[in-house]
């Protein structure tokens, strides 16, 4: 029996992975580094470490790993972040409060904890029962560290909880945790989500499958 909803929150709950992405892109151009922001939408769901180092392995800089930029950058990213772009995908919010009144729900998220505690309260205020940001694990995303997490606060067992995930990295962290895991590809094409158990086209088909799942 299903017992606990998992989700991730940038491009599952909240549109705002193009927000981050753009955010990422400018920081590291600041600090002379160019990207693509497609290259973020590839590691969503890393922490802020986990994006710098990845991102780092690819450039001239990244032969000596400059410790600096660990810091520099994310913090430079924090700050020109629009986060008053950010909304909601549409009837989320209903979703939730349905879904509220049978399980227990969690948030896992490679954002920072001062992001995630912002875009839940602001968006989802008194929802979900736990919440795992990027700083709560020294490994993030696609280890399975955050996802354990979530699940040991939630108090319950792998097998009652399913995961809707919108990232590479985010389905590989689930399926890495043994957990059931739904494929939303918000921002990728679906074949890049193909490790996941289930794949959907959009949110319309997630919150189908989400009362179809309240009528078991």
């Amino acid at each position: 029996m299903i017992k606990a909803l998992i989700f991730d929150m940038d491009g599952v709950l909240i549109d705002s992975m193009h927000l981050h992405a753009k955010a990422w892109k400018t920081a590291f151009f600041e600090a002379g580094i160019t990207i693509d922001q497609r290259e973020i939408f590839g590691l969503e769901g890393e922490n802020d470490t986990g994006i710098v180092r990845n991102i780092l392995k690819g450039t001239k800089k990244g032969c000596c790993m400059q410790e600096e930029l660990f810091m520099s950058v994310p913090a430079r990213k924090h700050e020109i972040f629009d986060r008053d772009s950010v909304t909601i995908f549409k009837d989320m919010d209903t979703c939730l409060q349905l879904l509220k009144k049978r399980y227990k729900l969690a948030v896992v998220s490679g954002s920072d904890k001062k992001i995630v505690e912002m875009m839940l309260q602001r968006y989802f205020p008194g929802t979900f029962d736990v919440a795992v940001s990027g700083d709560d694990t020294i490994n993030g995303k696609p280890e399975p560290d955050p996802y354990n997490k979530a699940v040991e606060m939630l108090q319950t067992d792998k097998k009652e909880c399913i995961v809707i995930e919108n990232a590479m990295l985010g389905v590989m962290s689930a399926k890495n945790a043994g957990i059931f895991t739904i494929g939303l590809p918000t921002y990728l094409d679906r074949k890049e989500l193909r490790h996941a158990d289930i794949v959907l086209d959009n949110h319309g088909e997630l919150f189908r499958l989400m009362k179809l799942l309240m009528r078991t």
